[in-house]
């Protein structure tokens, strides 16, 4: 018996997302200009098939094959040092996709937009 299963990208998406949004330093998501065409995009698909759309803004997610890509856009609140915050998040993004999804993403990035006083 073969048993293959798929896990889609809203919902790797929307893991990631949670995953940052716990990081200690981290205000908020932020999904640059990009991100903001790809969330309305992604909203308006989950939207169509009548699904509650996946709190996801500030995260992106491309395959290429098995190869899974995610990148996540954070505000890092002032006097957290914003290196250390996005290091913070990419860890945690990783092993939440591996404990909660089954993906294991071969890459991780995470680019800081902004800091918040």
């Amino acid at each position: 018996m073969h048993v293959e299963w798929h896990v889609e990208d809203a919902v790797v998406a929307s893991v990631a997302a949670h995953a940052a949004r716990a990081v200690p330093g981290v205000a908020r998501l932020e999904p640059g200009m990009a991100g903001l065409v790809r969330g309305w995009g992604r909203s308006r698909w989950q939207q169509v098939k009548g699904l509650t759309p996946a709190p996801a803004d500030g995260v992106g997610v491309r395959r290429a094959g098995d190869d899974v890509e995610v990148w996540v856009g954070i505000a890092t609140r002032a006097g957290a040092q914003a290196a250390a915050v996005a290091r913070a998040v990419q860890r945690e993004v990783r092993a939440r996709l591996v404990r909660d999804t089954g993906v294991e993403p071969g890459r991780v990035s995470v680019t800081v937009l902004d800091v918040v006083r």
